[in-house]
C-alpha cells in the first residue's frame, strides 16, 4: 500500500472533536495543584489464572478473595467466563454483576483476546465480531473499558505499515462501537506488535477518540527505558498492569515502585491501578504480597 493511501486511511479514522486538538482527549501532564489525584486498587484475574482455568476457583470466589483483601475493584478477563469466546448468557453475566456489588467492589474492566495482524480479511472479520460481541459484555457487566490486543509482531510477506492499515480500520470499528456502548475500548502494549512508546504513540494519533485508550502495561516495554516509555505514554491510560517485573537493559528486575509511583502522580491520571501477578506459586500468597508493597503508594 502506498504512503499516501495509509495517511489517507490515518486522516479517515481520526476522530477529532469539533473545536477540540487531539491532546485534549488524553490527560495532561501534570495535574491542577487544586485537583485530589484518585487512584484506586484493583486486581487483574490473570493473576489467578491456574486456579480459574483448573477449576478450583471461580470468577464469585476471586471477588470474595478481593474484597477481603481490600481492593477496590477486580478486571475480570473474558476467558474466565463460562461458554468463552462466545459471551456469558445474562443470567449468568449478572449473578457476577450482582456479586461485586455485594461484596462492595467495583468491576474495573474485562478482556478478549484477539489478533488484528491476521492477513486474510474474513479470519480478522471474525477477531472483530468477537471484540464487538464482548463490547456489549462489558456493557451489560458494568465494566467502563474493555482490553483488546494488536496480535503478532511479524506477518511474512506484510510490512509493519501495511499491517497497521488494516489494524487502524478494525480499530476504528471496535472503537465506534464502543462509544455507542458506553464502553472505552483499550488497546494493550504486549510487546507483540506493539513494543515501544513510539508504536504506542501511532496508535493513539491515528484514532483519536474519547473512546479509545491505553492500557499500560508495565512489564512490556522491552525494547527501551521502560520507566521513560511509561512516562511518555501515560496521557494515553485508561487502565493499567502493574507488574512485579519490569524490563530493564533486556533484564527482569523488580518493579521500583516509587519509581513508577513517582511518574504516576505527576500525571493527571485518575482512577483504577489493576495490579497482576505472575510466574510460580500460591497465587493468593503472591497477589497479597504485592498488594502489600503497592498500596503504600497509593496514598
Amino acid at each position: 500500500m502506498s504512503i499516501p493511501r495509509r495517511e489517507s486511511i490515518k486522516k479517515l479514522l481520526a476522530l477529532p472533536l469539533l473545536g477540540v486538538s487531539a491532546n485534549h482527549l488524553f490527560h495532561e501532564n501534570t495535574i491542577d495543584n487544586q485537583q485530589v489525584q484518585r487512584l484506586k486498587s484493583s486486581l487483574n484475574g490473570f493473576s489467578f489464572n491456574a486456579p480459574l482455568m483448573a477449576g478450583t476457583m471461580d470468577i464469585f470466589g476471586m471477588m470474595e478473595f478481593c474484597a477481603k483483601l481490600g481492593f477496590e475493584g477486580l478486571d475480570i478477563t473474558g476467558y474466565y467466563f463460562k461458554g468463552y469466546p462466545l459471551p456469558p448468557d445474562h443470567e449468568y453475566l449478572y449473578q457476577i454483576k450482582r456479586k461485586a456489588h455485594e461484596v462492595g467492589i467495583e468491576i474495573s474492566g474485562t478482556g478478549v483476546r484477539n489478533d488484528f495482524t491476521i492477513p486474510d480479511k474474513n479470519t480478522r472479520a471474525a477477531e472483530v465480531q468477537r471484540v464487538l460481541a464482548w463490547i456489549d459484555t462489558a456493557a451489560r457487566l458494568g465494566a467502563p473499558v474493555l482490553r483488546i490486543f494488536a496480535g503478532q509482531e511479524k506477518r511474512e510477506g506484510h510490512t509493519h505499515a501495511q499491517i497497521m492499515d488494516w489494524m487502524l480500520e478494525d480499530i476504528h470499528r471496535c472503537v465506534e462501537a464502543g462509544k455507542k456502548n458506553g464502553v472505552i475500548i483499550g488497546l494493550q502494549n504486549h510487546n507483540d506488535f506493539i513494543q515501544t512508546a513510539a508504536h504506542v504513540t501511532q496508535f493513539m494519533t491515528a484514532i483519536v477518540s474519547p473512546w479509545f485508550g491505553l492500557i499500560l502495561d508495565t512489564g512490556s516495554y522491552r525494547k527501551e527505558d521502560p520507566y521513560e516509555a511509561i512516562e511518555k505514554t501515560i496521557p494515553y491510560a485508561v487502565n493499567w498492569q502493574i507488574k512485579e517485573k519490569i524490563f530493564v537493559n533486556g533484564q527482569e528486575v523488580d518493579t521500583d515502585l516509587g519509581k513508577l509511583f513517582n511518574i504516576i502522580k505527576k500525571s493527571s491520571y485518575q482512577g483504577y491501578l489493576p495490579i497482576e501477578t505472575l510466574g510460580a506459586g500460591d497465587p493468593k500468597v503472591k497477589v497479597t504480597n504485592f498488594y502489600n508493597k503497592v498500596m503504600p503508594y497509593m496514598k
